[in-house]
């Protein structure tokens, strides 16, 4: 796991990033905000935002932002969720799955990486799995935790005590990066808008 500001640029190749974040806004603004900025910076630098398709929360904030900053979104969303969402309000490229697997494996085939924000179960699900497999060597797309707020400082403590249990091991480690503010992205990300 890497944290703080010593990061190295990620791969230039990196065009779209799967962003996994709540579908409510949760109770510090800071969520919201951060969401809203994140979606914008992408946008800025022609990052393709891949996200769970819905209209509320921080996943409707980051891909609102990311459309109204002249950016391409695609929302990837299972056909039994969609009662519950206004796709139509993000006016993004929507991807209509089956079940819940199969949007996993939708986004995970269009993200070159990920970024997780603060979210709620769903969030915390697709992150783990993401990190599962390229803990098991099935990728090798860059992982990131947006930690606003220290909201995923008690996760991060969990793994390290899986580490000191030895339930990860040497040769699996957690490769992570961990990032406090949304400003701190502008050093790690390509930039193709130029």
């Amino acid at each position: 796991m890497t944290d703080g500001t010593t990061h190295q640029p990620l791969n230039e190749n990196i065009k779209s990033i799967c962003v996994f974040c709540g579908s409510g806004n949760g109770k510090n603004p800071a969520f919201i905000s951060a969401a809203a900025a994140l979606g914008a910076l992408l946008a800025t630098r022609n990052i393709h935002l891949i996200f769970g398709g819905g209209d509320m929360g921080l996943m409707g904030a980051a891909a609102k932002a990311a459309r109204g900053a002249g950016g391409q979104v695609t929302g990837i969303i299972p056909e039994f969720l969609l009662k519950y969402q206004n796709s139509e309000l993000i006016k993004s490229e929507t991807i209509i799955t089956p079940d819940m697997h199969s949007r996993k494996a939708a986004m995970y085939a269009k993200a070159d990486g990920f970024i997780a924000l603060p979210g709620g179960i769903g969030t915390l699900e697709e992150l783990v799995e993401t990190m599962t497999w390229e803990q098991l060597g099935q990728h090798t797309k860059p992982i990131i935790l947006l930690n606003i707020e220290k909201f995923w400082q008690p996760f991060l403590k969990l793994l390290h005590h899986m580490n000191d249990e030895a339930f990860i091991r040497p040769g699996l480690e957690v490769n992570l990066h961990v990032i406090d503010e949304v400003n701190d992205l502008k050093a790690l990300l390509p930039d193709h808008s130029l």
